[in-house]
C-alpha cells in the first residue's frame, strides 16, 4: 500500500531529514585514519539521544537479517556496501566508508547515506564514489510528477552503464514516511516509462549502490553486512525525496 503525504507531513519528514544530514555530516568529519567504527557509532547514538530522535535501526529485524540490529548507523568499509554492522575496526588510509542512517522525529522518518574516502584516495575509488553520487542526482532529477517509477531506475542504470559498473537488483530504494520501509521498491536499473505513476505526495528513499566489478553479493557471518561477492570496493549514496507538484524536493540535505 502506498501512502501519499500531505505538504504538512512532508515538512515533518524534512525536520527528520535535516537532522539525518547533520549526523552524517559530523560522522564524515570524524571518519579519519585511526578512528574506530565503534566511536562513530557512539557519536551517532549521542546525537540521536540528545535530539530526542529515534533510530529506525535499533531492534530492526527484517527477514533478510540475523536480527535484531542493535546499532543506530550502518557502517560499511571497502567491499562492504549495505547494512554494515558497526564493530571494532580502526579506519586506515584509503578506506572507503559508506554510512547509512535512518531515524524518526515525532513519528516521521528520513533516510540517507553517503560514502567518504578516509585519508589519501585512490583515483579508482574517487571514480566509484563519484559514480554513485551522479547516479543519485540523476535519480532525483528523474523523480518528476507524472513520470513513472521506471524513469528513476533507468536514470540510475544509465549512469552505472556509463561508468561500466554492474547493477544489483536485490536491494534498492523504497518508499518511506511513518516507517523506514514502505512501498514501492525502487530498483537501481529498469526501463523508462514503465511502472508506478509518480504522484505528488510520494516520498522515496533513492539509493544507488555499486560494486566496481560485480553485481553479486555475499553476507558476513554476522548476518547483516553485505559485501561484493568478488571483494571489489563499493559505494552507496542515498537521499529522501518528496515528489511535489513542482518537482522533486530532497528532504535530507543539510
Amino acid at each position: 500500500m502506498i501512502e501519499l503525504k500531505t505538504p504538512a507531513e512532508i515538512e515533518r519528514m524534512r525536520v527528520a531529514g535535516r537532522f539525518v544530514a547533520q549526523v552524517l555530516g559530523e560522522l564524515a568529519e570524524r571518519a579519519r585514519v585511526g578512528v574506530d567504527l565503534l566511536d562513530l557509532e557512539q557519536h551517532a547514538r549521542t546525537m540521536i539521544r540528545e535530539r530526542g530522535a529515534e533510530s529506525c535501526y535499533w531492534d530492526y529485524a527484517p527477514s533478510f537479517g540475523r536480527g535484531p540490529f542493535r546499532n543506530v548507523v550502518c557502517l560499511s568499509v571497502n567491499d562492504a556496501v549495505l547494512h554494515g554492522l558497526p564493530h571494532r575496526y580502526v579506519l586506515r588510509d584509503g578506506d572507503v566508508l559508506s554510512m547509512d542512517l535512518a531515524l524518526g522525529i515525532d513519528g516521521w522518518v528520513a533516510d540517507a547515506a553517503r560514502t567518504v574516502i578516509v585519508g589519501e584516495a585512490a583515483e579508482e575509488d574517487r571514480r566509484l564514489v563519484r559514480a554513485g553520487e551522479e547516479a543519485l542526482e540523476a535519480a532525483i532529477a528523474a523523480a518528476q510528477p507524472g513520470g513513472r517509477l521506471g524513469d528513476i531506475s533507468a536514470a540510475i542504470g544509465r549512469v552505472a552503464a556509463r561508468y561500466g559498473y554492474p547493477v544489483n537488483l536485490e536491494f534498492g530504494g523504497h518508499g518511506l514516511g511513518r516507517t523506514m520501509h514502505e512501498d514501492p521498491h525502487v530498483p537501481n536499473d529498469g526501463r523508462a516509462g514503465r511502472g508506478l505513476r509518480l504522484r505528488p505526495g510520494l516520498t522515496l528513499a533513492l539509493e544507488p549502490w555499486f560494486a566496481r566489478t560485480t553485481g553479486k553479493i555475499v553476507y558476513d557471518p554476522d548476518g547483516w553486512t553485505i559485501r561484493s561477492a568478488d571483494g571489489s570496493r563499493t559505494t552507496h549514496a542515498e537521499h529522501t525525496v518528496a515528489i511535489t507538484e513542482h518537482g522533486p524536493e530532497v528532504l535530507t540535505r543539510a
